[in-house]
Order: C-alpha cells, then structure tokens, then sequence
C-alpha cells in the first residue's frame, strides 16, 4: 500500500502507480470480455463496463479498440509465460515424475481463460489484418520466451539438442489442440488417456538424447 507521506513528498510516483493499476484493470477486463463475448462483440464500451470505469476514462489510456488490444496481448503472453515458470519452478519431490508433471502443468496452462482469450483473438485475426499484424510478432516474442524459459526450467534437457525442440512441440501442438477440442466436447476419461501417453512419447524421446 503506497504511504500517505510518500505520495504527497511524490505526487508524480503516486500518480504512475495509479495509472498502471488502471491500464491493468482495463487489460484484465478485456481479456475476459474476449473471453466471455468473443472478439467481435467486445468493444470499448464493454470493457470499460466490466472494469467499473467511464468509457472517457478507459479512452484515456487506450484512445481506441485496437490499443485496448494491442496492450492486452502483450500482458496476456506476459501472465502466460509467469504461469507457466511459476507451475514448473516450485520445488518438488525427487521421485516425481517431472515429465508428467510438466504435462499436466501446461494442460492445464491451456485449459485456463488465458489461453481461450488468446485463442479466441488467434481466431479473430485470420480474417482480420490489422488484428493479425498486432498478433503476429507478439505471438513470435512469446514463443521465443517459452523455449527459453522451457530451457530453464528442464536443465536435464540441455544436451537433448534436436529432441528437445521436438518435445516442445509435440507437447504444445497436442495440448493445445486438445484444449480446443474440449472448449466444445469434455471427455475426462479420454483427456487422461491421452496425457498419459503423451507422457509416455516424451519419456522414450528424452531416452533416445544423447
């Protein structure tokens, strides 16, 4: 909590503090109406609804829809990536089985609101240029930074060379086409089965690294 002596000795300090708690209000507030509404029925006016704010104010620190956007595709690849690094980085029990617990981790990375936000403006872009060309080189930061943070957290991995790539993407590529799936038809029984054996591809590809 900011010190009422702090703020008036710097008023300046007080005021950045401020606007960044509103900008991440109003990012976290379109990242669930992307959710809930969709890209195309979100506009200005509802994220502001959603963050408690006048639609003059909320204009204040995005003047239009696109910047709404624009900052909340940066933020939503940031908390991503936090997630990821958070879930993977807790310390845990020697006998575990840290390539189930990665797969399970980032399963259920991809089940969260974050992910169907991103998928949903994912989808929206394919058709809408100005979208994509937002989109397209955040998305490629992000990759960049899940490899490398990917790296960092299975260190057991850093000979692996060509099979730690194709770990990555088989992991990613088959999770995250099973979040989609799901978004519209659940089968638990079927999602286990499939974690598992996913698990178990991962297991003969680390064994097969030099």
């Amino acid at each position: 909590m900011v010190n009422a002596m702090d703020s008036a000795a710097d008023p300046s300090g007080w005021q950045a503090q401020k606007s960044a708690a509103t900008r991440r209000l109003i990012l976290d507030s379109a990242i669930r109406r992307f959710v809930e509404l969709g890209y195309a029925r979100t506009t200005t006016t509802a994220i502001a609804e959603e963050a408690g704010l006048s639609r003059g104010a909320m204009l204040h620190h995005f003047p239009s829809k696109i910047d709404v956007v624009k900052g909340a595709i940066e933020y939503l690849h940031s908390k991503r990536l936090k997630a990821f690094r958070r879930a993977m980085s807790r310390p845990i029990d020697p006998t575990e089985d840290r390539i189930m617990l990665a797969v399970r981790a980032f399963w259920e990375h991809v089940q969260h609101p974050m992910f169907v936000a991103f998928f949903e403006l994912s989808v929206a872009a394919r058709t809408d240029p100005e979208l994509a060309a937002i989109l397209r080189p955040s998305q490629e930061a992000f990759e960049r930074e899940w490899y490398a943070t990917a790296r960092d957290v299975f260190p057991e991995w850093e000979n692996a060379g060509p099979q730690f790539d194709l770990a990555l993407n088989l992991s990613r590529f088959v999770l995250e086409g099973m979040a989609v799936s799901f978004m519209t038809q659940a089968d638990a029984a079927q999602g286990e089965r499939l974690l598992v054996y996913l698990a178990d591809k991962l297991r003969e590809l680390r064994s097969s690294s030099p």
